[in-house]
């Protein structure tokens, strides 16, 4: 099917046929057939690389050129910004273009003057809480990776939010989008939707299992050369040799980073001196952006040509090392399976070392079917590759016989709904009913009757967890204690905030219990709230932990019986956890954090966002309920921002200042913005740097004053203002 034959606005062709894309691939044509042009809701649950995106650009852009708003839905604030960043390209279309990510009790109004706006699918629940106006003109929904309703941390919110938008608009069309989806007919059967369900790709996919320096495939075989010992670097070098790359994926952190050290003499040797020089400059860069052991070892390894990513670097990190991946210059990233979530980062060759992944509760578990499915479709970089290959590595015949059974012929599992618990539900009907979604039992579970869980579960059970929730939410003071359905003011606060009624609740009692707030009292009070993602506990922490509560016991509002185990354990794990938020306030380094909590300089970025969204709602709420505390949050919010003393938030507002330049200004004598406005930049450039201190003056001369400076830019990154919402209670993983 050509693209001219499409019913398209001629513009909308000649975009297409101007960027080399002249026909459609078979999935598309067939997603065409169905209506896609035509307003009709659509699943496509197609390979990786077959052209998903350009499925939801047609229906897009037909939409808002004859006057709709299309809404994109993603799950991670990555690919955000990476399709915030393909999307803009339609400019020369005259189509404007947002990005949503961040600030959960915001209304984001200013979004509505874009045609298209990307956004997670907890950006755009909190829209609908919020009430956003815009919200009301989306004419197209798209929401990609829609087989992560089969998530029990994403999964509720993403199922509800499409229910809301289906409710607000019936006439809104659709698109689920999904790699990998085994009863895609069951979701398409709800979400009222045509079809399209293929195994074709661009680019020849060869999935098969490794075993005794061979290759095996359905239908081939193939010799790899054992130039070493390590049967994985093997297969690396193998698919260098034919100027491919290969991503690795791994099980954890401290495997990944010690596979990419392992195969970076090897690689170094097949580097050009173009690749070198390039390399060395991506290195600079990772050492620029960090200071900490991790990111000294990660330079080390892009410098020969290999590099690790997982969840504990920062975004700056993670980008440079897609970037300088997607250039063709790393030609190896060993990974967690973070790689695999939905990024543009393909590769000739995938390389899945070890198919087990640690649970907490069972030990190493084999992954899903649909996780090494999701892993797989990264083999194959279109228009560059001649095939792909997904690769399992087997240690034993019995081993081989395995994987070849459970994963290379295995389909991927179904996906269920995981709304079905108070945990997930009690939000969500919370929501319902404060942005007037329900205002009767009986409109709450008509509309709850219309979800994914109600549809697969026929709404087994449904009734008692919601009777359960409501009950939770008038003993909280949430929903007025009568028959009907009504919102108190505090439920409504709750709601806007997009935090959990449970963590709500116990903020307010928190804060009406404690005796004194210090530091260590309200970090601890966020900390203990099932919206935040807490840190494992080694088996050295315990007592160094159990020790500083002997000491501090007077500042926890409660502190449980040691002779609970499990209650009295995860209670250390929030003081471990609140302990890096205050060693992160007081200006310890980054690189003494990671060394003393054993974690990564990302999840300490990770912790103190979530960490100053959770302070945010303690001012919040205190405010609302008249409690103790409100300025005391406030002003610990803002120096969880920075990660910094009170006596550098006046420096610190200085854009691109930071927490260690800041320091460095004030030891020098600069305590404030205004006194650094009156003094020689080249003072500044002393301490600082030239480009720092030209920028820091370009800024005065520009606003005249340094005080309330703000962005004057869009942020170039999606984690640039976010405040990380979260359903249930977390732990920082080993991803």
């Amino acid at each position: 099917m050509k693209i001219e034959s499409l019913d398209l606005p001629d513009e909308v062709k000649r975009f297409y046929l101007d960027s080399g894309i002249l026909e459609l691939y078979p999935p598309q044509a067939e997603a065409v057939e169905k209506g896609l042009l035509e307003g009709r809701n659509l699943l496509a649950a197609i390979p990786t690389a077959s052209g998903k995106t350009l499925l939801a650009e047609l229906a897009m852009l037909k939409s808002i050129l004859a006057g709709g708003k299309a809404l994109y839905i993603v799950p991670l604030r990555a690919l955000a910004s990476e399709k915030f960043r393909r999307f803009r390209e339609f400019s020369e279309l005259g189509i404007r273009v947002g990005i949503s990510t961040g600030d959960y009790d915001m209304r984001d109004e200013g979004l509505g003057v874009n045609d298209i706006i990307v956004a997670t699918s907890e950006k755009t629940d909190s829209l609908l809480r919020n009430e956003t106006a815009w919200m009301q003109e989306i004419s197209v929904v798209v929401a990609d990776e829609v087989h992560l309703i089969d998530s029990p941390d994403r999964g509720p919110t993403l199922e509800v939010t499409l229910a809301k938008l289906r409710k607000m608009n019936s006439s809104c069309q659709i698109l689920a989008l999904s790699a990998t989806v085994g009863n895609a007919d069951e979701l398409a059967t709800w979400l009222e939707a045509e079809l399209v369900v293929s195994e074709w790709r661009p680019t020849e996919l060869l999935e098969g299992v490794f075993f005794n320096g061979t290759f095996y495939c359905k239908d081939r075989e193939k010799t790899v050369e054992q130039s070493t010992k390590d049967e994985a670097v093997n297969l690396a070098l193998d698919t260098l040799k034919k100027d491919g790359q290969c991503l690795v994926f791994e099980s954890s952190r401290k495997n990944c980073m010690a596979f990419a050290k392992k195969a970076a003499s090897t690689v170094n040797k097949t580097l050009s001196a173009e690749d070198r020089k390039v390399l060395a400059g991506i290195a600079d860069e990772i050492l620029e952006n960090s200071e900490t052991d991790t990111s000294t070892n990660l330079a080390a390894c892009i410098r020969s040509g290999t590099a690790f990513h997982h969840a504990g670097l920062t975004t700056p990190l993670r980008e440079l090392v897609e970037d300088g991946f997607r250039a063709g210059k790393i030609k190896l990233i060993s990974s967690t399976p973070t790689l695999a979530a939905g990024l543009n980062l393909p590769a000739r060759r995938v390389i899945i070392r070890n198919y087990r992944r640690y649970s907490s509760e069972d030990g190493m578990q084999p992954i899903p079917v649909l996780e090494y499915k999701q892993m797989a479709g990264r083999a194959g970089r279109p228009r560059l590759d001649p095939y792909g290959e997904a690769v399992l590595v087997a240690k034993s015949y019995k081993e081989f016989v395995f994987l070849f059974e459970n994963y290379i012929e295995a389909n991927a599992e179904d996906i269920w709904s995981k709304l079905g618990t108070e945990n997930a539900l009690r939000t969500h009907v919370l929501s319902t009913i404060s942005n007037g979604f329900a205002r009767t039992y009986d409109e709450l579970m008509d509309f709850l009757e219309a979800t994914f869980f109600a549809f697969q579960y026929s709404n087994f059970g449904l009734s008692t967890v919601v009777n359960e929730c409501l009950t939770f939410l008038r003993q909280e003071g949430m929903i007025e204690k009568t028959d009907a359905l009504i919102p108190t003011s505090f439920g409504k606060l709750v709601s806007r905030l997009y935090i959990d009624p449970l963590s709500a609740a116990r903020i307010a009692k928190g804060l009406k219990e404690a005796k004194s707030l210090s530091e260590l009292t309200l970090l601890h009070l966020v900390c203990s709230t099932p919206d935040m993602r807490l840190l494992y506990m080694r088996s050295h922490d315990y007592q160094d932990i159990n020790d500083y509560v002997m000491a501090h016991a007077s500042e926890f509002v409660k502190v449980p019986s040691p002779f609970d185990t499990t209650e009295y354990e995860w209670f250390l794990g929030e003081v471990k956890t609140s302990l890096l938020l205050l060693d992160w306030v007081h200006e310890k380094s980054e690189n003494e954090i990671c060394l003393k909590f054993g974690t990564g300089e990302g999840d300490i970025h990770s912790i103190a966002d979530i960490a100053e969204w959770i302070m945010h709602v303690t001012a919040q709420l205190a405010g609302l309920l008249d409690l103790k505390g409100a300025k005391e949050a406030a002003e610990l919010e803002k120096r969880i921002h920075y990660g910094a003393a009170p006596e550098l938030m006046d420096l610190l507002d200085i854009r691109g200042i930071g927490r260690v330049r800041a320091r460095k200004l004030y030891e020098a004598g600069f305590r404030s913005s205004a006194e650094l406005a009156g003094v020689d930049p080249e003072k500044v450039a002393a301490l600082l740097g030239p480009k720092i201190a030209d920028r820091i003056f370009k800024q005065i001369r520009n606003r005249g004053t340094l005080s309330g400076i703000t962005e004057s830019e869009p942020p170039t990154g999606p984690e640039s203002s976010e405040k990380s919402p979260y359903s249930g209670q977390k732990t920082i993983n080993d991803y």
